[in-house]
């Protein structure tokens, strides 16, 4: 199977969709690659980096469309402005596109696909679940884009951002203020907090406190309590009550801190005005607004998309394109993305489409022309409990029910099955499988006890310090790693 990797169109794009090491790994994969000339030089790759991996540079981007199985973009087909053509036209005939497509807001690029009886893969409809992390892109580029909004910010402010303490003088650290703890806000916190500033955040969603604090960060809270966690790891749209709140803290909040970065967004709907003209107002002079929710109509009053205003003596960055303005890391990232979708539907050997794979299932926008978008979300039991509108009390009383079909007899047998184990083992072998036991018990409580909402690419981290804490109680009860004890320790 052949992928094709045209040159990215959109004005400003500096992305490409794969990088040479991309191409490498697709290669691994079973695919060959085709590059339209030029592709990857505003991402610092140049033609001959891709020569040097076996890849085939072509100067034709119709070409580049027409002759290749897949085709890998970052944007969303749009009109060619060399061709005079759009690009969804020059896609073949049944020919499959992977990129970021956005279908919620793109229905006419959507019915433009389809008459070409496309299959589309859209990058930005990843599911958010555990195994899916690895081709996360919206993670992938959010991620970057929070990082680069503290550069933006550290470019724009009139000074440090860690304090100083010097012969002419002692200068106070910066305060920054990071609205909204997703994936861009925490990158936006760790690197804030990296440069040396004092960093308050917050969320409407009270799961991700804890992941604050651990960064160092102070989480701000207001005394209305409500849940903003949505679903996918979103939050949702708040209550007027929870609004007028928020801006009440911000606007507190908003005399005392340097920079504010906001990321607030909900899917499918405009972002929320949180920085009212009044909390800028009630900036000092020379303070710095980045909003990364420009693009949706802004998280800040006076934000313009790609733009750098003035409002109140405060600068406000629009920038929609952080990602494209460190398109190298952006492009490898997010080609590998790529790279763990295709390898994760056979790559080219055993290439299917499985509707049966919930993250294919999920990303699939079309398949041979057929709208298969939005993905039929499967219904939770709780969910099925309120649609069917049936008394919790009842499935309370059900699993009651289930537990007593059990009765006595299981507890008496392992009671015996314990007393005979007493009886008729040595202290050493007790002493194993007590700590077996343990080393279950407390595996189970670390791991599976943690929140399905905090199953972010955090998450990896937490199972391993996890291991830690049960292989190092092991090792303070067994004594050494060549101790049976130890070793039933770390299976369990």
């Amino acid at each position: 199977m052949k992928i094709g990797v045209p040159r990215e169109v959109w004005p400003g794009e500096c992305r490409v969709a794969a990088s040479p090491a991309n191409v490498k790994r697709l290669q691994k994969l079973g695919f060959s690659v085709v590059i339209e000339k030029g592709a990857g030089l505003a991402a610092s790759f140049d033609d001959e980096s891709y020569r040097s991996v076996g890849a085939e540079i072509i100067d034709d981007p119709a070409t580049v469309w027409g002759h290749s199985d897949i085709i890998i973009k970052v944007r969303a087909p749009m009109e060619h402005p060399d061709l005079g053509t759009h690009e969804a036209d020059l896609l073949r005939e049944g020919g499959t596109l992977i990129s970021f497509i956005w279908p919620g807001q793109e229905q006419a690029l959507v019915d433009k696909l389809a008459s070409r009886k496309a299959t589309v893969l859209a990058m930005d409809c990843v599911p958010r679940i555990t195994r899916a992390q690895k081709l996360d892109a919206l993670s992938s580029m959010a991620n970057i884009a929070g990082y680069r909004a503290v550069l933006e910010a550290a470019h724009h402010f009139g000074s440090f951002f860690t304090g100083q303490m010097t012969a002419a003088g002692k200068v106070p650290p910066a305060r920054v203020l990071v609205v909204g703890a997703g994936v861009a806000g925490l990158s936006a916190i760790g690197a804030a907090r990296g440069l040396g500033a004092i960093v308050r955040a917050f969320d409407t969603r009270p799961v991700v406190e804890e992941q604050v604090q651990s960064m160092g960060a102070e989480f701000l809270t207001i005394e209305l309590e409500e849940d903003g966690t949505g679903s996918g790891g979103y939050a949702k749209q708040m209550s007027q009550a929870f609004i007028d709140a928020e801006h009440a803290l911000f606007e507190q909040q908003a005399g005392e801190i340097d920079i504010i970065i906001t990321t607030a967004v909900i899917p499918g709907k405009p972002a929320p005005l949180l920085i009212t003209e009044q909390a800028v107002k009630n900036m000092k002079p020379g303070s710095v607004i980045v909003d990364l929710a420009a693009e949706r109509g802004g998280n800040t009053a006076g934000a313009v998309a790609d733009q750098v205003v003035q409002s109140h003596g405060v600068t406000i960055i629009g920038y929609t394109d952080l990602p494209s303005r460190m398109a190298r890391v952006s492009s490898d990232l997010y080609g590998n993305n790529i790279c763990h979708l295709l390898d994760d539907m056979g790559g080219a050997e055993e290439y299917r489409v499985d509707e049966d794979d919930e993250v294919v299932r999920g990303t699939l926008v079309l398949r041979d022309g057929e709208m298969k978008w939005p993905a039929q979300v499967k219904e939770l039991p709780e969910e099925q409990m309120k649609a069917k509108g049936a008394d919790p009390s009842d499935f309370v009383a059900k699993a009651a029910a289930e537990k007593k079909d059990h009765g006595p007899w299981m507890l008496l047998l392992i009671g015996l099955a314990l007393i005979a184990v007493g009886w008729s083992g040595d202290s050493g072998f007790l002493h194993q499988v007590s700590v077996f036991v343990l080393s279950c018990f407390i595996g189970y409580q670390v791991v599976w006890n943690v929140s399905a909402s905090l199953h972010t690419p955090l998450m990896s981290v937490t199972n391993a310090i996890s291991g830690i804490i049960i292989v190092g109680g092991m090792l303070q009860m067994g004594g050494s790693l060549e101790e049976p004890a130890t070793v039933l320790g770390v299976i369990a």
